[in-house]
């Protein structure tokens, strides 16, 4: 039985936002989706793959939020969202943060969610984080979340909103699996960094995307300027 109580699922229009949408609509009756818009070279691009998710899940119009924060673009640090720092070509696993990581920028994502969930009255905030790239994203962590949560139960007015991290244990090629098993639209999310016209193949994201596909024997549905291997 699916659950009657509304929830909120952060969607980027990326491969694990639209992932965790897809089982988050799995438990739920009724679904809101929001969709910040930060400044970043693929804004145009995510945005169009966030309301064709969106369609898919039949996600009604007046329960879609999309949020500009482009004030992290007038911050800066990250090759995503600064003219300045070129987006970098995927050089092998690393452990050093790369400069695609844009500051904090999760914690800004859930506070809104969180701001907007006391507002309509959801309980659950489903986000497409995933420890895999936590060597990358320190806010991509399982302790960073605990923390989070932790935050939200004091500082919300009742103290009963959670944040819910469905794919954070999962690998690239578990959550290609899983979209296959959910019958989740892989065509309408969009993972590259570096364009908006058709992904570029060769940046982290993609990298790692085409990786998962590989890995999984199965064939990436969305249309790239190069489809290098990297398994």
């Amino acid at each position: 039985m699916k659950s009657k109580e509304l929830a909120i699922c952060l969607v980027s229009g990326g491969m694990d936002s639209l992932v965790c949408a897809a089982i988050a609509s799995q438990k739920h009756e009724d679904l809101a989706f929001l969709h910040l818009n930060y400044g970043q070279k693929t804004e145009e691009r995510e945005l169009k793959s966030f309301h064709e998710i969106a369609e898919f899940y039949n996600v009604p119009k007046n329960m879609r939020k999309v949020v500009d924060v482009t004030f992290l673009k007038q911050i800066g640090g990250s090759s995503l969202t600064d003219d300045n720092i070129d987006v970098k070509k995927y050089k092998g696993d690393s452990e050093e943060i790369p400069d695609s990581y844009v500051p904090f920028r999760n914690t800004h994502i859930v506070s809104m969610a969180v701001s907007w969930a006391e507002v309509i009255g959801a309980k659950k905030i489903y986000i497409g984080a995933v420890h895999e790239d936590s060597s990358g994203y320190p806010d991509c962590r399982p302790s960073y979340y605990k923390a989070l949560n932790a935050l939200i139960k004091e500082g919300t007015k009742d103290g009963d909103i959670k944040v819910i991290t469905p794919v954070i244990e999962l690998t690239k090629p578990e959550i290609i699996k899983k979209a296959i098993e959910l019958k989740a639209p892989l065509k309408s999310s969009y993972s590259c960094y570096a364009r908006g016209d058709k992904a570029c193949g060769v940046c982290d994201s993609c990298a790692l995307r085409l990786r998962g596909f590989e890995l999984a024997g199965i064939e990436d549905p969305i249309e790239y300027d190069k489809r290098p291997s990297y398994n």
